[in-house]
């Protein structure tokens, strides 16, 4: 069963930057989309960012929720199975545990396995 491990959250100031981490194990993102989403405090989870496969010379079509207003930056290491999700200029309002998941389509984003741990991003001064 593949395992998702998600990483690189913390503490941090507004204002401040963060790179969050996506492993899957058994190359489990291998010809899939990957998608980042988030849970804040006391409501649903919700979509963040995703990224189409790509190739050896594309990275992936991208595509991000209206909230990110470019500060996020989803990007992925097929060789290394792994994708990320820079942020930017973060709020307050961006604190929430972060999950990865493979999706069936950019569209579709139905996630395909068990969700992960998740890691913990605070925004706070």
């Amino acid at each position: 069963q593949v395992q998702l491990v998600e990483s690189g959250g913390g503490l941090v100031q507004p204002g401040g930057s963060l790179k969050l981490s996506c492993a899957a194990s058994e190359s489990g993102f291998r010809g899939y989309a990957v998608g980042w989403y988030r849970q804040p405090p006391g409501k649903q989870r919700e979509f963040v960012a995703s990224i189409t496969y790509g190739s050896d010379t594309y990275g992936g079509r991208t595509d991000y929720a209206d909230y990110v207003e470019s500060r996020f930056t989803i990007s992925r290491d097929n060789a290394k199975n792994t994708v990320y999700l820079q942020m930017n200029s973060l709020k307050p309002e961006d604190t929430a545990v972060y999950y990865c998941n493979a999706i069936r389509s950019i569209t579709i984003r139905t996630p395909v396995y068990t969700w992960g741990q998740g890691t913990q991003v605070t925004v706070s001064s």
